[in-house]
């Protein structure tokens, strides 16, 4: 529950940091038109203004202007799509970063412990230890005293249930990458059908009656592919953070194995 909870958290932050920068576009531009009308009397101050607004124009403001132009209903799926899937991917990026532990020094203070303190003491390292590589020594060593074969056991089982926490929600994330340009080509199909509506209505094939229209169908596709690309880098990040740690974890068991082994021939 805390997890959805973080996950609406961070949608809504998104969310309201794209409607914030919508809104403030929206707000900003009939001021610098307004302002350009004014000066509209005299031609050099026409030409300055006109060189300074492409000046303060940027990839991002032009961005959000043909965001607009796309019209609300699938451009708004399709950014309902990107916001989910940023939140998504925060999330689990913020976890698998917590989840990261140096395996190494963990393996030096679980034998050190174990060397010294007995199972007792390795496990209260662990205890003290976040992250799914502490969590699997402390399953292993709970099993210690019955044989090598259950903690291995143990270690096994367990493993898979951190595997699965690791990947929980990743799922979500290519979905979004899929929906959101299949969405795009649906808009802008829907588009050119509109568009060709228009022709057989006016019985001629002007350009003008068409162009708007599949300008903005060709929108939907643009930015579709654009929310996948984002999201697919994320979600590449994701997956090698998780096969790094579970590559941690395979090597930590092994390595707890050993420890164990030595320390029971001893």
């Amino acid at each position: 529950m805390k997890k959805l909870f973080s996950i609406m958290a961070i949608a809504a932050l998104v969310f309201a940091g794209t409607f914030t920068a919508n809104a403030t576009a929206a707000q900003t531009t009939p001021t610098s038109a307004q302002s350009l009308i004014t000066a509209g009397t005299v031609s050099f101050i026409q030409d300055d203004g006109a060189a300074t607004g492409e000046e303060e124009v940027g990839w991002h403001q032009n961005l959000k202007q043909r965001f607009i132009e796309g019209g609300p209903s699938f451009m708004g799926i399709v950014l309902l799509c990107l916001i989910l899937g940023l939140a998504i991917a925060i999330e689990r990026i913020i976890y698998l970063n917590l989840s990261t532990t140096n395996t190494k020094k963990l393996a030096e203070s679980v034998e050190d412990a174990l060397n010294s303190g007995g199972v007792d003491a390795a496990k209260e390292v662990c205890r003290n230890t976040k992250g799914p590589v502490a969590s699997i020594y402390y399953q292993g060593l709970d099993r210690a005293d019955e044989s090598i074969e259950a903690a291995e056991k143990a270690v096994v089982a367990y493993g898979g249930v951190q595997m699965g926490q690791l990947e929980k929600n990743v799922s979500w994330i290519s979905l979004f990458i899929a929906l959101a340009p299949m969405l795009g080509f649906m808009g802008t199909v829907i588009g050119m059908i509109l568009a060709f509506d228009k022709i057989e209505a006016a019985g001629d094939m002007n350009p003008s009656l068409v162009a708007g229209g599949i300008k903005v169908a060709l929108l939907t596709t643009v930015f579709g592919l654009v929310v996948a690309i984002i999201l697919q880098i994320f979600y590449n990040y994701i997956i090698a953070k998780i096969d790094s740690i579970v590559n941690s974890m395979e090597d930590a068991s092994i390595t707890l194995i050993d420890m164990l082994v030595d320390h029971k021939n001893k």
